[in-house]
């Protein structure tokens, strides 16, 4: 009996490691490659779609880079939840803006030391010969304004405690069944309000974007990961045959159940 609980806490512990590991290294490397704007229609050879949205302003399916990972924390967002539970989410939710801000403090000193001259003058063209300046790259490429900082680590606080509350709340409703409820329901909700808070304090709030602005591309954000959270569902169903199958059918159902009873006693 020890041995099982032994090694049925072992399975627990590595899964929630490796669960961690994926959403902090795609929650990270998502802010830090999310200062490329890349065009939708263009990746098809499409011409601008020019959205009529909100008054005057028309708009293109232009995202941030940092959109096409974005959907792998999204994935293992519900997964944590389903296994670990409302606590689950918040301790990987939190130590990952720590370590959000940590990078963008690193990246601040980094970009602030003084380049040497050789690696200036061996990297003053591009590949066409034309003239380079390879300091001003690097650090326009990773430095970010404050306003993108606070915006971003709010937005993605206040999602994820959001979307591990409406998780469980819809838990009470469907018991273990309808995974795809839960899992969609929530993250259509919590990304609807981060579509809108990252835009709103880092452009609004920090920068001069009307709001009539803000609303257009949050609108514009927030259609891509409504679609990309439909169409993740069956990715869904699989992650959790596998991990199923890894802890073992008894072993996930205790924990999946003991996840959803911690979950509705936190306040």
């Amino acid at each position: 009996m020890a041995f099982n609980s032994t090694a049925s806490e072992k399975k627990r512990t590595n899964l929630f490691l490796v669960l961690s590991g994926i959403f902090i290294a795609n929650a990270l490397l998502a802010e830090l490659i999310g200062v490329k704007i890349f065009s939708g229609e263009a990746l098809f050879g499409l011409p601008g779609a020019q959205l009529p949205l909100l008054g005057d302003a028309k708009l293109d399916f232009n995202l941030t880079a940092g959109v096409v990972i974005w959907p792998v924390v999204f994935i293992t967002t519900d997964i944590i939840n389903e296994y670990f539970g409302k606590s689950g989410v918040k301790k990987v939710s939190v130590l990952t803006v720590v370590l959000i801000l940590y990078a963008f403090l690193v990246i601040s000193l980094v970009t602030g030391l003084p380049p040497a001259p050789f690696w200036l003058e061996i990297n003053n063209t591009d590949a066409q010969g034309n003239p380079f300046n390879i300091n001003f790259a690097f650090n326009a490429i990773y430095r970010q304004g404050l306003g993108i900082i606070i915006g971003s680590v709010v937005a993605f606080l206040v999602s994820q405690f959001l979307d591990a509350t409406i998780f469980h709340w819809l838990r009470k409703y469907t018991g273990s069944k309808k995974i795809w409820l839960r899992a969609t329901g929530s993250t259509l909700v919590s990304q609807l309000i981060d579509s809108f808070v990252v835009l709103f304090i880092a452009f609004f709030l920090f920068g001069n974007w009307t709001m009539e602005l803000v609303l257009s591309v949050a609108a514009i954000n927030y259609i891509y990961k409504f679609l990309v959270a439909l169409a993740l569902t069956p990715v869904l169903y699989v992650a959790h045959f596998f991990i199923d199958s890894y802890l073992g059918e008894n072993q996930a159902e205790a924990l999946t159940e003991k996840a959803a009873m911690d979950s509705s006693d936190l306040k």
